[in-house]
Parts: structure tokens; sequence; C-alpha cells
């Protein structure tokens, strides 16, 4: 069985062509600046890569041409079409209608369309990316694989906002969270690596890159999680300033006369740590420039870490313990640096990081922990595309 997974942004389109039964990579690659002047498609098979560029008006003409570099004579991996058994999207949000991945239909494309209030960045490319592959591919089952879903175990007390419960009734204002299809993959993955029952252990994963967010885990469970009704609460991230009092929003907006557009940019686009060092929201810039006296750096570095310290030690009083950490994604898999921070500031918990595995750990699974270690410490790479795809044949094969 082959699984095609589509990833749809405004302007943008990542895919995979993963076959299931060694769960290898067939193909995969990225659409860029779509319905812009520019766009280029580069696609990728066994390390090479091939760039088409011509103008791309909308994601149907995008998507056509993914299809047809899948199946062309030179670089392309299948014969025809038919040998796609299903398509798997990534949907960011599915409301509280959706705990799982769901085969699509009617009901669903609306009850994805309900949720564009609450995503209006994400939902209508997610729906966009969908109606086309319909259009291309109307005989290929197609399964919803939601941001949201994996978060709705959360308890009530965990998700409500202490606001009038009407606006929770009438517009649906609680804690969502994001990156649950991430959560989720190394979740399992550290349980794999462990050789325990998901179901027996308390896990916190960390999936640090430049949008960013914890999750705790119980019996497989998500229970809590840092991003909340939108992602940008939680953690201090790239551009964006993670928890902050909400009367700043109402303070700034009346002192220096912003409209709720330019606060949406300021808080979503211009903060984090690009805003503190006023330098950078890459890390390695941001680890450069503090080696080399930069003290704004030094405290965007501080600041970031502290907040992931903070929630590490707020989740293990929420789990009433911890087995096991996970780092995963960009900064959490690759910088052994912020992950030796992060355990330093988590002795108190008996961690001990071995300095070998975790140096060595960069891109790859590997246990960063001691044997003398109180709470095993991982490093997993995540793969949102191969969870996805797991789901889609699940989902088929029924």
């Amino acid at each position: 069985m082959k699984i095609l997974v589509i990833n749809c942004g405004s302007s943008s389109l990542k895919y995979q062509l993963i076959n299931m039964e060694d769960e290898s990579v067939l193909a995969k690659g990225l659409v860029e600046r779509i319905g812009i002047e520019g766009s280029v498609l580069t696609h990728k098979v066994n390390g090479e890569k091939v760039k088409i560029e011509q103008p791309m008006e909308d994601h149907k003409i995008a998507i056509k041409l993914v299809l047809d570099a899948l199946i062309d004579e030179k670089h392309g991996v299948i014969k025809d079409m038919s040998e796609i058994s299903a398509v798997g999207h990534r949907v960011v949000h599915g409301g509280e209608k959706y705990a799982e991945s769901v085969l699509i239909d009617d009901n669903v494309m609306k009850a994805i369309e309900d949720c564009v209030d609450l995503a209006p960045l994400h939902n209508p490319p997610n729906i966009i990316g969908i109606n086309a592959c319909k259009e291309l591919m109307p005989d290929t089952p197609m399964v919803a694989v939601f941001d949201t879903a994996f978060h709705q175990t959360m308890p009530n007390y965990a998700y409500m906002y202490a606001l009038p419960y009407d606006l929770y009734e009438k517009y649906g204002i609680r804690k969502y969270g994001f990156h649950g299809t991430s959560h989720r993959f190394v979740s399992k993955e550290a349980a794999r690596m462990l050789g325990k029952d998901l179901r027996d252990l308390k896990i916190i994963t960390c999936h640090l890159g430049n949008g960013a967010s914890l999750c705790a885990i119980k019996d497989g469970k998500s229970i809590d999680t840092t991003m909340g009704f939108t992602p940008l609460a939680g953690l201090v991230m790239g551009t964006r300033c993670g928890d902050i009092d909400p009367a700043v929003v109402t303070f700034l907006m009346n002192k220096l006369n912003m409209s709720a557009a330019e606060i949406d940019k300021l808080i979503n686009k211009e903060s984090g740590v690009l805003g503190l060092s006023g330098l950078s929201s890459d890390f390695r810039d941001l680890g450069e420039a503090q080696e080399n006296g930069n003290e704004r750096a030094k405290l965007a570095l501080d600041v970031y870490y502290y907040r992931v310290i903070s929630y590490i030690g707020q989740y293990v009083a929420a789990l009433n313990g911890v087995d096991c950490i996970v780092f995963t994604a960009g900064l959490g898999e690759n910088a052994a640096d912020g992950r030796e921070r992060i355990c330093k500031g988590l002795k108190y918990l008996g961690i001990e990081i071995d300095d070998a595995n975790n140096s060595s750990a960069r891109g790859k699974a590997m246990e960063i922990s001691t044997s003398a270690s109180k709470v095993k410490v991982l490093a997993i790479p995540t793969n949102e595309e191969l969870m996805i795809a797991r789901d889609t044949r699940a989902i088929v094969e029924k």
C-alpha cells in the first residue's frame, strides 16, 4: 500500500509518498509560492532534487504537478495514479468534534469548515487541498488527521479558561492545543524504545522548534499541553510571545493606538526570541551571538529555557511524577546544548545526562540519560508524515 501525505499551507504544499510495506519514503517535495509569481516545485527522490518552475495559480494546479512528478518517466516512482491507495491530509483544527483521525466525507468537510473561525490561516488551505485532491483523484479515499485531535482527551479543568461560560458555549473559547500528531508520534516511539506499554508511562514531550509546545501524557493520552486557543500560548517561540498578561494587549492597543491586526502581528510575528534579542528567531544565530557577548541574545535564550523548565515542572505536578522526557523537533532533536541546559534545571528530578550520547544524538533517536538517571530522557526525531500515513492506512483498511 502506498499513501500520499499532503500538508497544504496558504501558498505552499508539502508532500510525501510512503510505501507502507516498509514505511519507506519513495518521494517527497515542497511546492512554494502557489498563486504568487515564481512558483516552484522541488521534488526529491533518493536524495536527488528536481526543480520544476512554472506558474501555479492555485492548489489544484500545484497538486496536479505533484501527481505528474510522481508518475514521470524520469523522476517518478510509480507507474500510474492507481498505485496511490489513499491520501492522508494534515488538518490543523478539528475543534471538539474529532478526537481521532477520520475518513473524509461531506460531514467531515462541513466540520472542518465550521472550524475556520478557530484556524483562519490554516483550515482554509487545508480545505482547498482536500478539494483539489478529491477532484483529481475522485475514487481515492481521503483521511483527515487533525493537529488538535490528540489533545481532546484533556480534562475540562485543564482546557477551560476562567471566562464567562457562555463564551465557551457560543464561540468554543477554550484550550485546544496543537502539534498533536508530533506529540503522539514521539510518545509512541518513546514507549517502544523503552520496551514499555505506553499506557504505563508518564511522559512529557517537548516539541521545540520555531513553534514550540510541551505535552503531558498519561496512559497514552494528552492531559495537558502548552498551546491554547491558538498556537500563540505557552512557551516563548521564534517569533511568538507565548504566555503574557492579557492586559498587555489592551494596554498596547490603547497606548500606541494599535489595531487588532497590528497587535496580532506584533505578538505572533515580531515577538518571541526575535523580539527579545532584536537579532534573529534562529537559535543558532542567538547561540553564536551569546558567545560573542551579546547580552540581549543571552536574555532571549535565558527567558526561553526558563519557560521550558518551568512548564516541565508544572507538568510533573500535573502527572504526579514523570517516567520519561522526550525532546523533538528542530531544536529538541539537534541542539545538544539546549537539551543539556534544560536538564540541568531539572536535577531535582534525579536526571543525569550522558554527555557522549547527548552530543551524538543529532537527528536520530537515542536515550541521552545515564543508566542511573531516575527519569529517562530521550531525543527522538518527529515524523508527522509517517503518523498521518499510519492513521490513513489503519482507517482505509477498516
